[in-house]
């Protein structure tokens, strides 16, 4: 994907989950209407100027528009290669890193052998879940994963998304990262 794929999408995302009309973000950010249509549709070369004016009316980072987006859904099995440290007592494996405007809300759940159908939650809201014990099924409808002890997942909780258990004891440390607004 090019670079004005990549901010088109970025904008349009940032824009959408901060609630702003497109108009509303013309004006905020001094850029017409047409141009930062143009912009959102991948269109274009923006100049370093417009993309900080843009960053700033969104208050966003210049990052935050030039970065590639991350999968929607991204799980990490307990045996994957990740950043690893170690201490005399401590291991800490990398498995996620957040980037916050928000709330963090940080749950222990048990996962039972039922189907738990989750709505959407409100746009920007993600779920990031670490399985400490057994087996599950979860994920967004459209794409679930099995996941065993030790796997970690995160997914954007803004779609219809599902959770069941497959062994007798199934516990997991569940994430659930809610945006500013």
């Amino acid at each position: 994907m090019d670079l004005a794929q990549v901010v088109g999408q970025n904008v349009h995302r940032l824009r959408t989950a901060a609630g702003t009309s497109l108009a509303d973000l013309a004006s905020a950010s001094g850029i017409s209407k047409t141009t930062l249509h143009g912009i959102e549709q991948g269109q274009g070369n923006p100049t370093l100027s417009t993309l900080w004016a843009l960053a700033t009316a969104l208050s966003a980072s210049l990052g935050e528009l030039l970065e590639t987006a991350a999968p929607t859904v991204e799980v990490v099995r307990s045996g994957d290669s990740r950043p690893k440290v170690e201490g005399d007592a401590v291991s800490a494996r990398l498995l996620h890193r957040i980037r916050l405007r928000g709330t963090v809300e940080v749950y222990d759940i048990a996962i039972g052998p039922n189907t738990q159908h989750s709505d959407a939650h409100l746009p920007g809201v993600e779920e990031c879940l670490v399985l400490t014990r057994g087996r599950v099924t979860i994920g967004p409808a459209d794409s679930l994963t099995d996941l065993a002890e030790g796997d970690f997942i995160r997914f954007d909780a803004a779609r219809p998304h599902r959770y069941q258990g497959h062994a007798a004891r199934n516990r997991a440390v569940l994430l659930m990262v809610h945006p500013d607004g």
